[in-house]
């Protein structure tokens, strides 16, 4: 197995395999000198380095919330986050479903806020319970008969407020923290926070898409 950069790439620029004691051989050249640096042999059964509790540093949770900030509310690269997907959305819009089985963007809000609560909770051994609003994971929005704009505005409000609340509790998290899995959890915290941006993007994919369905039925 190759040593692989932050981004699970492999370095191929000046490298070569002996094949005789199985170690990588890696040339650092630069203006003034050359040398050779061998790595010993990495086992296929390790996880990439990065995931080494040894060598997390703070360095790595300001990575970490550098990727929660760029899935949910930070300028990015890859596209449309969370907020950007919600952004200027009436609650006319966010009310609109493909089916009547199906979701609405507002319930993909405020499930998104859920599991941001949920994250925060386990990172920081907070009790059950403390959700604003009665229930779990998916809550009916707006409700039979119902369009209150003020409701749409209360649950904008408070998926950026438990945003926040979560990433607070991932800037007092410890690099050894990181690996622990905490109450309640199936995964590590560093899973959960990694997580946590992915599921962001995953939704802001899926009101991208019902934006796009909504607009086409006009």
């Amino acid at each position: 197995m190759a040593f692989t950069n932050s981004l699970h790439e492999p370095f191929t620029a000046g490298r070569r395999y002996d094949r005789a004691d199985g170690l990588y051989q890696y040339t650092a050249k630069s203006r003034e000198q050359s040398r050779a640096v061998s790595f010993e042999r990495v086992h296929r059964t390790l996880p990439p380095l990065w995931y080494n509790a040894d060598c997390m540093t703070n360095s790595e949770v300001n990575v970490l919330l550098a990727m929660i900030d760029q899935a949910f509310d930070h300028k990015s690269w890859h596209g449309t986050n969370l907020r950007g997907a919600l952004r200027g959305i009436s609650p006319e819009e966010a009310a609109w479903r493909p089916a009547a089985t199906r979701h609405n963007i507002w319930e993909i809000a405020v499930h998104a806020a859920y599991w941001k609560y949920i994250v925060r909770r386990r990172l920081a051994s907070e009790g059950r319970g403390s959700f604003p609003i009665k229930g779990s994971n998916w809550f009916e929005r707006p409700g039979p008969g119902v369009l209150d704009a003020g409701l749409w505005k209360a649950d904008m409000r408070l998926l950026n407020e438990i945003h926040v609340s979560m990433r607070a509790a991932v800037a007092e998290i410890t690099p050894r923290e990181l690996h622990r899995t905490p109450a309640g959890s199936k995964v590590s915290n560093l899973a959960l926070i990694t997580g946590s941006a992915a599921h962001d993007l995953y939704h802001a994919g899926q009101i991208q898409l019902l934006k796009r369905l909504n607009s086409s039925k006009r």
